[in-house]
């Protein structure tokens, strides 16, 4: 859509691709006919058709007196689940008929044998990630990936053993950053490190981060953020962070849960040491489906402890039953038990389509969305006279935010609000005061973000 920008020597904005097409096409942004020219005109549109959009009728709160039920809902909720691809179907099948018709030899033979099931997940996830070959591995769930990893990088010593991270992490994340610091003999209140918003800011600054880990980085053992912060939607500076801790000794990982197939990375280039990661939201793997980790290849000729299980083996010696274990190379060395093959199959059928849409084509409708979706709050909802304003917590700078925006609702109660928002059919996640808002898009269009505002003007109590 931003074609007539090209040879310009101009990289424009989302916004200023919104106002030049709402000029080229003499319509208003804030007009449904903005929003369907938009759709049309969208290069990724057909990828809506890739996934299973749940019907208002099959929704458990929506309104079941409506005339619509069988229209799609309004699905903005793919940072806290991404929806079902069709193809997960066909890959379970093939599965299934595999495991019928082969039994234990399945796990050799067929068409994904099972002992191998992740190895094709591999390849996209190297692209997702920007990694380099033996860099990612699929295993286990996510805080199970944090602790294993922390096994070998959260090395403490007597001067160097805080961990820093950012207030309102995510809670398992927490958990398990003092649980490993109890584990190793230390108070959490001494070695527990968060990084905080100025006052009356909710998103936190790079260089606030950088001013903490000049005057403390000799005492912190690890840096763990997120990629993109759950709670605000805001996307950290990955490399600058990453570079400057490393300079004061750090190590440093990344939970990416909410960066992954949410935006282009480049782990190997940024020199991350490690990251973890699931699969079940923007990669739509389905609920509590297999993670992963990435280990940057400078660590793969270093001795670190880890803890081991028979997955650790290389592929060759896996089977041979020795009591001691000849390590794969990389990730794969850090890997326990043997992966799931149906949680390896909807994995690999989302891929597929990541593949073929690229990170960086959804890089670019995410943006815009996200745009879309902040003007039109800025432009319709607060200058209105509707009885509620909404705060927007995220980055208004479209760099430093994924897909999603969050909401601080002021004027109503927000749990009221979030229910008459269920009630129409439109499927978003509440925490605290803040509704979070992610338009993802693989499936969203931009007549989803125009009906969702809509409705937020018009919804009455």
């Amino acid at each position: 859509m931003n074609n007539d920008f090209h040879g310009s020597g101009h990289q424009p904005s989302p916004q200023d691709i919104l106002n030049h097409l709402s000029k080229k096409w003499n319509v208003s942004i804030t007009s449904e006919e903005f929003a369907r020219k938009l759709d049309e005109n969208d290069s990724l549109r057909n990828l809506r058709d890739e996934f299973y959009l749940p019907k208002l009728g099959s929704l458990p709160k929506v309104d079941k007196s409506r005339t619509d039920l069988q229209s799609d809902c309004i699905y903005l909720c793919g940072h806290s689940l991404g929806l079902q691809p069709k193809r997960v179907r066909t890959f379970i099948d093939t599965w299934l008929k595999d495991w019928a018709d082969l039994g234990v030899y399945g796990h050799t033979y067929g068409t994904n044998p099972f002992a191998y099931c992740d190895y094709p997940c591999i390849p996209t996830l190297k692209k997702l990630l920007g990694a380099e070959d033996n860099e990612v591995g699929v295993m286990n769930q996510l805080t199970t990936n944090i602790h294993f990893m922390m096994v070998s990088f959260y090395r403490p010593t007597s001067e160097r053993f805080k961990i820093l991270y950012e207030e309102r992490a995510f809670p398992s994340d927490e958990y398990a950053f003092r649980s490993q610091i109890r584990y190793h003999g230390y108070k959490t209140e001494e070695a527990v490190l968060t990084i905080k918003s100025r006052e009356n800011e909710d998103y936190i600054r790079t260089e606030d981060i950088l001013e903490l880990l000049e005057q403390q980085g000799q005492s912190i053992a690890l840096v763990f953020l997120s990629g993109v912060q759950y709670f605000t939607g805001q996307l950290f500076d990955i490399e600058t962070i990453t570079r400057t801790a490393q300079q004061y000794g750090c190590v440093v990982g990344w939970d990416l849960a909410h960066a992954v197939g949410n935006i282009p990375l480049k782990l190997h280039d940024w020199n991350v040491d490690f990251a973890t990661f699931c699969s079940y939201k923007y990669l739509n793997s389905g609920a509590g489906c297999v993670g992963g980790i990435f280990v940057h290849s400078n660590h793969f000729n270093k001795e670190y402890p880890k803890f081991d299980g028979w997955w650790g083996n290389q592929d060759e010696t896996r089977f041979q039953m020795n009591t001691e274990i000849v390590r794969g190379l990389g990730a794969n060395g850090f890997r326990i038990s043997n992966p799931s093959i149906h949680q390896c199959a909807t994995l690999a059928a989302s891929l597929q389509v990541f593949e073929e849409a690229g990170i960086e084509n959804l890089r670019t409708k995410s943006k815009l969305l996200t745009q879309y979706l902040e003007y039109l709050i800025e432009h319709e909802m607060n200058p209105s006279s509707t009885h509620f304003k909404i705060d927007i917590l995220t980055p208004t700078d479209p760099e430093q935010r994924g897909a999603q925006l969050s909401f601080r609702i002021i004027g109503v109660d927000v749990r009221q609000l979030f229910t008459e928002l269920e009630r129409s059919g439109v499927c978003l996640d509440v925490r605290g005061n803040v509704i979070r808002v992610a338009p993802i898009p693989l499936y969203n269009s931009f007549m989803d973000v125009y009906r969702f505002v809509l409705l937020l003007q018009t919804i009455k109590f």
